[in-house]
């Protein structure tokens, strides 16, 4: 609540209504309380810092070039993350399959851990060949819900689908993945 001159106590508009209504004060406050999340998030698709970087700046725009579709009611979290699911998908889309995911990427975990040492180098390279060959609304479902471990509901909403829908593509991602190892000579 703010006073006006004449002592009129009037509520201030909620920082998303603001944000919604073009309010910049309000996008960097949003941004300064999101930026974590969202970076997280697209990294955990696509497996590259700098180019998580670009794309949280590019999800950010997104958001808010499309801020008058946003419902604040359903939360802006869910909705931010479902753009920068989108951005990401669209740069994995535009890159070639072998260069998206590289023995290196694939080793790494969210927290910069080397992958365990039992697992030959030749088997993670092929393994990240086969990764990088599905196509990329599998490879997303599967990255989300198996190597990041993060629940079905929560990937469905960032993809914009139903949780039967995520598993689905889990299970797809996974019988293509392991007939490209079985036809590399890997028995997974």
């Amino acid at each position: 609540m703010s006073s006006w001159p004449s002592g009129v106590l009037v509520p201030v508009a909620d920082p998303l209504d603001r944000f919604r209504q073009g309010d910049v004060d309000a996008f960097e406050e949003l941004f300064r309380l999101h930026q974590r999340a969202v970076y997280g998030w697209i990294l955990r698709i696509v497996r590259n810092p700098t180019v998580a970087e670009d794309l949280t700046v590019e999800a950010f725009w997104r958001i808010y070039k499309t801020r008058a579709r946003f419902e604040p009611a359903r939360g802006f979290e869910p909705w931010a993350r479902c753009i920068a699911t989108r951005a990401a998908l669209d740069w994995l889309r535009a890159r070639r399959p072998e260069s998206e995911l590289t023995e290196e990427t694939m080793a790494m975990q969210t927290t910069g851990a080397p992958a365990d040492p039992g697992v030959t180098a030749e088997i993670r390279s092929k393994t990240a060949q086969a990764f990088a060959r599905l196509p990329p609304r599998l490879r997303v479902a599967a990255v989300l819900s198996v190597v990041e471990d993060r629940p079905h509901k929560e990937v469905a909403e960032a993809l914009g689908i139903s949780v039967t829908a995520v598993k689905l593509r889990v299970f797809r991602a996974l019988r293509l993945l392991r007939r490209d190892l079985e036809r590399q000579g890997i028995k997974p």
